[in-house]
């Protein structure tokens, strides 16, 4: 295998994560808050690496086939974490290596654990970066849903191949098109929820960092109250809807901007993932508001906060939903293996695999009832063949397996039966917060041993890669010509 446009996509990629070290090393010279120096030695460094990979393996022609993905997909989201931790490594908070590889990893797959106290303390610029991590994750998670993942059949995801992702040499201008619009959405969505959080009393610098993790369904925030610090019910559901844009498949944005408006109306798994939404906060509103004197208002608005962020793997707390009682606890750890739509930036199992459960489900049943009677399961129109059934219950096996290997091996360093399991839980679905005093919505990942944030990086970076697209690279066969 020609590992030439492999490695000089990924040094394009590591020099443009050094560009956006530009950012905040701005903000730490503008704010004078002494970390432009580890910040310029890390984009130094990024620039080396990633411009010797630029020059080294530079290749006649840049074309990758589905091999080349798969290692190019698994390269970049090892990687860029390595060089994504250097300005917190190397800054004055001096987090240590494993802290620093863990908020990276965190950052870029989106999850939002952190390791980090005293956010509100912490340097401008550091806070800025964890920020721009999340959202260069977001989009990244993006376009490798449309443009890579559906392609090498992860999980079932070529159900969803767009006709404009073709990669094919007569597609390249549609391929531009398609990056344009990407680009131009991310960053529409993230104007107006800066603008919005702004609005509604946020300062212009936490309107910023909160904007970027809230699109990218990241979760970062600049308080160790998580989005508790912003208790005004306008900020919540502001919060609340452009969690639920980030996690909306962007290619119904793209058929609306075509002007294919019912395309979002008829979106199965957009359909299933808001009937999830109001069904859970309305079951945990009315359970709230039963056990507690909050009016049902106040409860259905804490409820759809949380559970919103929940889903859509965002990871905000407005408050220790743990304290909510049994039921909440176990709803809300139902729901950490849920997820958004594919094609957005959140994590999960995916909406669209459990709309193509329900159908052939449901087809199944049909057939047992009229077993004479011709009856084809479809989605969105399209026609669920038995090659992405099967990739669905391949996926949904390796999942499993994944979170309970990962649950065990925690264990095994000594964590107790919750923190372990909803650890292991929360990485692989790429949440955020587990369950339990320790990791929970009010607390952090900074008591954990470096051996289980170690392999919870590994299971973040598992489920961002929905497992199968890094599992293939240990099969022999893959290294065969």
């Amino acid at each position: 295998m020609d590992i030439r446009p492999v490695g000089f996509i990924l040094g394009c990629l590591i020099s443009a994560l050094a560009a956006a070290m530009l950012v905040p090393l701005g903000a730490s010279i503008v704010l004078d808050d002494g970390e432009w120096a580890p910040i310029l030695s890390a984009m130094i460094a990024s620039i080396f690496v990633g411009g010797t990979l630029i020059l080294g393996l530079r290749p006649e022609r840049v074309k990758i086939d589905r091999r080349q993905g798969f290692l190019l997909t698994s390269l970049t989201w090892t990687i860029l974490p390595l060089f994504g931790a250097l300005p917190l490594i190397w800054s004055d908070y001096d987090i240590g290596v494993v802290d620093g590889i863990f908020e990276s990893v965190s950052g870029l797959t989106t999850t939002g654990s952190t390791v980090l106290v005293n956010l509100d303390t912490t340097d401008a610029s550091l806070l800025l970066w964890r920020s721009m991590l999340q959202w260069l994750g977001g989009i990244g998670i993006v376009a490798m849903g449309i443009a890579i993942l559906p392609f090498l059949k992860v999980g079932g995801m070529q159900v969803f191949r767009m006709e404009s992702s073709d990669q094919s040499e007569k597609a390249v201008p549609r391929v531009r098109q398609l990056s344009a619009y990407l680009v131009s959405i991310y960053a529409a969505l993230t104007v107006l929820c800066v603008l919005s959080y702004w609005l509604a009393g946020m300062s212009g610098f936490d309107a910023i960092n909160h904007a970027m993790t809230t699109v990218s369904t990241g979760g970062y925030s600049t308080s160790d109250l998580s989005f508790g610090k912003y208790p005004e019910p306008l900020a919540q559901w502001l919060c609340i809807l452009f969690m639920i844009g980030g996690a909306a498949p962007f290619g119904v944005y793209i058929y609306v901007l075509r002007g294919r408006r019912s395309a979002a109306i008829r979106n199965a798994q957009l359909r299933l993932m808001l009937l999830v939404l109001f069904g859970a906060s309305m079951a945990l509103a009315a359970y709230l508001a039963v056990r507690t004197d909050i009016p049902f208002a106040t409860a259905f608005r804490l409820a759809a906060f949380n559970v919103t962020s929940v889903v859509t793997t965002t990871g905000y707390a407005s408050e220790d939903y743990a304290l909510w009682g049994a039921f909440a606890i176990t709803a809300f750890f139902v729901l950490t293996f849920v997820g958004g739509c594919s094609v957005s930036t959140s994590g999960g199992f995916k909406m669209y695999r459990f709309v193509i459960l329900i159908r052939v489900f449901r087809t199944a049943m049909r057939s047992i009832i009229r077993p004479h009677a011709v009856s084809v399961a479809a989605i969105d129109g399209r026609p669920i063949n038995y090659e992405i059934v099967t990739a669905i219950a391949m996926f949904s096996i390796v999942y499993l397996a994944t979170i309970l290997g990962l649950g065990l091996a925690l264990s095994l360093l000594g964590l107790d039966f919750i923190t372990a399991l909803s650890g292991a839980a929360t990485a692989v679905a790429n949440v955020g917060p587990g369950l339990g005093p320790t990791i929970g919505p009010a607390g952090n990942f900074s008591s954990l041993p470096d051996a289980a944030k170690l392999l919870l990086s590994l299971g973040m970076i598992l489920g961002r890669l929905e497992i199968i697209t890094m599992a293939v690279l240990i099969m022999p066969d893959f290294w065969r010509r």
